[in-house]
């Protein structure tokens, strides 16, 4: 048995949208220690020679009812984004920087726009919205993404996963083994040993 539950993720995603959703409704009492940990899905991709499914129109096409089958079976609210795919890299730096009482909410704020709106959430007026709704400063916020530390952690997240055969998002990591997929979200929780 292990108490923590690694969770990577990406907010261009929407299967990592779809994960936090149903871990979001198994966790009300909180009993799951879930470590989120950020990392740029293009960057891993790039590590990996990976081509994403949003650059190949078969898998686009599955993708989007695959999507939407999930989201119903689970009953999530969700609507695939028109401005699939974005660049996340300003959130993800964001999300690093961001005062860890205020992840939470940046998070919820973030995901139900991009994939439950079908907002442009890398759209500056959106970004200064979602800003504000989150409680953060928005000078501060954009001077802590430029911060190369801020910078070298996302690189340094996303090449240890790379490092640590982790290939996409959303990915599990319970006792060191590897659950890739919302659709292994069980399987993680049962290594977890949540009943």
């Amino acid at each position: 048995m292990t108490n923590l539950l690694d969770f990577y993720f990406d907010f261009i995603s929407p299967y990592s949208y779809l994960a936090y959703k149903r871990l979001k409704k198994i966790n009300l009492d909180n009993k799951i220690n879930i470590n989120y940990k950020p990392i740029l899905l293009g960057g891993l991709h790039k590590l990996g020679g990976i081509t994403a499914p949003a650059f190949n129109q078969r898998k686009m096409k599955n993708m989007k009812n695959d999507c939407k089958l999930v989201a119903t079976k689970n009953d999530i609210e969700f609507q695939w984004n028109a401005k699939f795919p974005i660049n996340t890299l300003t959130l993800m730096r964001g999300y690093i920087a961001i005062d860890k009482k205020l992840k939470n909410n940046f998070f919820d704020i973030c995901f139900d726009y991009y994939w439950k709106k079908n907002v442009d959430i890398s759209d500056m007026k959106v970004l200064s919205k979602i800003l504000k709704l989150s409680k953060l400063d928005e000078k501060e916020f954009f001077l802590k993404t430029q911060d190369e530390k801020i910078k070298d952690e996302l690189k340094k997240l996303t090449n240890d996963a790379f490092q640590n055969d982790i290939f996409g998002a959303p990915t599990f990591v319970v006792n060191n083994k590897i659950f890739w997929g919302q659709d292994r979200l069980d399987y993680a929780l049962d290594e977890y040993n949540f009943k």
